[in-house]
């Protein structure tokens, strides 16, 4: 029952330089390679975050796209599927204005019990980190869609363009 195995030939491996920690290296942040690779969305970007917190930046830069006539779609955890509560609080006070904005919001629940505490655990529902761009391209990786992954983690992810595994990534 396991998806079939894709070699894509367009794909690049992007990760955070190790001085990120110190605050070095801005140039070669992950998230410097993957706002453009979103940017480039002419008619719609679906992300896939557990720990979206968009900030205001984040909140702008999506109305800005939904302005421009691109479909913006999220996933991220229900309150009763996120592993770290502190996150989904910084992600609630989003809700209202990214629907106004125009960005549809998908909240996965949880099948069994629950979880979450302030912190985190290994219960999460939702742990995938990807977006797809057009159904044309996207990325996996670690990056999560929120202030953390920005300027404080290191991360690391795909960034590849294949039409059929970005409707399998979208699907």
């Amino acid at each position: 029952g396991r998806p079939a195995l894709h070699w894509v030939a367009r794909a690049q491996v992007h990760s955070d330089p190790p001085e990120k920690g110190r605050g070095g290296g801005k140039q070669d942040w992950l998230s410097v390679t993957l706002g453009p690779a979103m940017a480039a969305a002419q008619h719609e970007l679906r992300l896939v975050s557990p720990y979206f917190v968009p900030g205001v930046t984040g909140l702008r830069w999506l109305g800005e796209m939904r302005e421009r006539g691109v479909e913006v779609g999220v996933l991220t955890n229900s309150l009763a599927a996120n592993d770290v509560v502190a996150v989904h609080g910084g992600y609630a006070g989003y809700r209202k204005p990214l629907l106004q904005a125009g960005v549809e919001l998908f909240e996965l629940m949880p099948h069994g019990q629950s979880s979450g505490s302030l912190f985190g655990s290994s219960g999460a529902s939702l742990h995938t980190k990807a977006f797809v761009v057009d159904g044309e391209s996207g990325f996996i990786g670690s990056f999560n869609m929120d202030p953390r992954s920005v300027s404080l983690n290191t991360e690391m992810g795909v960034v590849f363009e294949d039409a059929e595994l970005a409707r399998e990534l979208r699907n």
